[in-house]
């Protein structure tokens, strides 16, 4: 009876023990809490990302078409862009043609489409034949800078050293001061499709008609055209001085034709006579300064148009902006004008026998 009673008490028990437990209730997970990362804030937007910097241009190959070669200007303008490739250690170079042709020119931007350089910068002999094949060099890649060609549209910027109708109106008031402001004169540019040649004819004959009401222009409906050959120009400035025997003045634009139209005033003792105002090389034009043959000489230093043509060309492969006021690093362009897509500097130079020294080139 007692290991029934013992048995019984044991089993009453265990009973006992596994309702406690039954209701002892099970503990819910701890969740971890959740921590800001360090700096952030969720109730401001992530930062934006910082933009990466330009790619450095490792590598140009700038190549420069001026109208022609061999002659004294565009020699000076290949001293530019060989000081350009001194300076930054990229591959520049000047090729063409050895005569103003726009045929040429075509072809050569053509060859170097083809050898496919990273910047042209070109002189146009005519703007407008040369916009075709521009816009061909541009759809390939190559960035294309002009100068002389304000108002050319198939490049990325044209380099001006200066305004051209303001250049050709302050040629005129130095050819009116020479002829006492009265007499007959003529203007000769080296071609009619040369948009700065006649921009700055056209400036000089509209300040002549504005300031100077005694003086008269004899071919200002039909510009002489000297094609830049010295040769010929020599031989047109004896005939017009046959021809016109009154004739006190000359203004003549292109740089290539001007020591023609020097000589032949010189050969014809009329050195003071006849005064001769031009565009040129003050090293090329120095000996008919100093006989009093050129009165007075009107120049930029195409050296450094060269130059500014090749930096900005590297600033647009870089892809950084042009901007007005912008300092180019040379002198004339060291606060540039931007009109459009025109670089215009404060580069234009004054040469006479008193300042001739200070221009050596």
């Amino acid at each position: 009876m007692k290991k029934i009673l013992s048995l019984l008490l044991v089993l009453v028990l265990a009973i006992s023990l596994l309702g406690a437990c039954s209701k002892e209730e099970t503990p819910e997970p701890v969740q971890p809490e959740k921590t800001e990362a360090p700096g952030t804030d969720p109730a401001e937007p992530e930062p934006e990302p910082e933009p990466e910097p330009e790619p450095e241009v490792e590598d140009l190959v700038v190549a420069n078409l001026p109208k022609s070669v061999g002659g004294a200007w565009f020699n000076r303008m290949a001293v530019g862009i060989e000081k350009y490739g001194a300076d930054t250690g990229f591959e520049a170079f000047q090729t063409g043609a050895d005569k103003g042709d726009a045929a040429l020119q075509v072809k050569e931007v053509e060859n170097l489409i083809t050898q496919q350089v990273d910047v042209l910068t070109v002189v146009p002999v005519s703007p407008e034949s040369l916009e075709p094949v521009l816009k061909k060099a541009m759809d390939a890649g190559i960035v294309v800078i002009s100068h002389e060609a304000q108002g050319i549209t198939n490049v990325h910027y044209d380099v001006e050293a200066f305004d051209g109708k303001e250049y050709g109106a302050h040629l005129m008031d130095q050819l009116a001061a020479a002829m006492d402001e009265e007499g007959d004169y003529i203007i000769s540019v080296g071609s009619l499709t040369a948009k700065s040649h006649m921009d700055w004819a056209n400036g000089a004959l509209e300040r002549q008609l504005d300031a100077y009401p005694n003086m008269n222009c004899i071919n200002a409906d039909a510009f002489i055209e000297s094609n830049y050959n010295q040769k010929a120009s020599q031989e047109k400035s004896a005939e017009l001085m046959r021809t016109y025997p009154e004739l006190k003045g000359m203004f003549v634009t292109s740089a290539t034709d001007l020591p023609g139209y020097a000589l032949a005033i010189e050969e014809a003792g009329k050195a003071g006579e006849i005064s001769l105002v031009g565009n040129g090389l003050p090293s090329a034009n120095k000996d008919y300064i100093e006989s009093g043959a050129l009165t007075f000489l009107g120049c930029w230093d195409p050296a450094d148009a060269g130059y500014v043509m090749a930096k900005v060309g590297e600033i647009v492969a870089k892809g950084e902006e042009i901007t007005e006021g912008m300092d180019l690093g040379v002198e004339g362009y060291n606060s540039i004008t931007l009109d459009g897509n025109v670089i215009i500097g404060k580069a234009w130079r004054d040469v006479t026998v008193d300042t001739l020294a200070d221009n050596d080139f």
